[in-house]
């Protein structure tokens, strides 16, 4: 039961490096790209660990259904939404004439 635990709150803390890392990521690069890149990977992948952490805490199948629904929405969302705002950047550089680096 120690050993569970113990793996409980290490994938739950790994989960937060990789918060922390996105977090980073989101203040530190220069583009909106990378930025979009930095977050939603990082967050989705510390979710994703964090979702195991607290996985090996439930006690039954329901709770375990339920966490991994969260954690397949919250990829969706954040998904969708990266798509979105990255749409939006490109068609408001298009409008303008300006290309980025990859001359996108």
């Amino acid at each position: 039961m120690i050993l569970l635990q113990a793996l409980s709150v290490l994938l739950c803390l790994v989960g937060g490096v990789f918060f922390l890392g996105g977090t980073v990521g989101l203040l530190r690069f220069p583009d909106t790209y990378s930025r979009l890149h930095a977050l939603t990977k990082a967050d989705n992948l510390g979710l994703g660990f964090v979702v195991l952490g607290l996985m090996t805490r439930t006690a039954n199948i329901s709770e375990l259904i339920m966490l991994a629904l969260i954690w397949f929405l919250a990829l969706v969302g954040s998904s969708s939404a990266c798509y979105l705002i990255a749409n939006h950047i490109r068609s408001e550089a298009e409008d303008t004439g300006e290309r980025d680096d990859l001359g996108l």
